[in-house]
């Protein structure tokens, strides 16, 4: 803590917000909701206030951590979704492929995408050769 806390004032703030480790949708909203009253404070926060308001985005953080984490996308995965957001066709990238037979297993994910073909990805998509590997 970088500034000498109220021990009234902070006790006081603890037993009205209550905070706890957070277990459902619910607790977080309302935690989501005080960090929002908190952060409109901006500069007036007290120093107890904002050590309440970073106590309270840690146990955020933590709840989002295990609950909402995004699964790793798949090198098909990443090229359907780049395909779909330029609306690609198989044939756009036979130039990348240098065939058509090769373009459509990997594609369809029957084939895994070579160094040389991510580097080529990349390049075509602007993006780093890394995502498709």
């Amino acid at each position: 803590m970088n500034s000498v806390l109220d021990r009234q004032a902070y006790a006081e703030l603890l037993s009205d917000i209550q905070p706890r480790v957070i277990t459902t949708e619910e607790e977080n909203e309302f935690f989501l909701s005080v960090v929002e009253k908190l952060m409109e404070l901006e500069v007036d926060l007290t120093p107890e206030q904002e050590e309440l308001l970073k106590l309270l985005v840690t146990l955020i953080e933590n709840f989002e951590d295990q609950h909402y984490q995004l699964k790793q996308a798949t090198p098909h995965e990443i090229l359907n979704e780049l395909m779909a957001e330029r609306n690609l066709k198989q044939k756009d990238l036979i130039g990348v492929f240098k065939s058509k037979g090769i373009a459509s297993e990997v594609i369809n994910g029957k084939r895994s995408i070579s160094k040389a073909q991510a580097k080529e990805l990349g390049h075509f998509f602007n993006v780093s050769p890394a995502v498709f590997l």
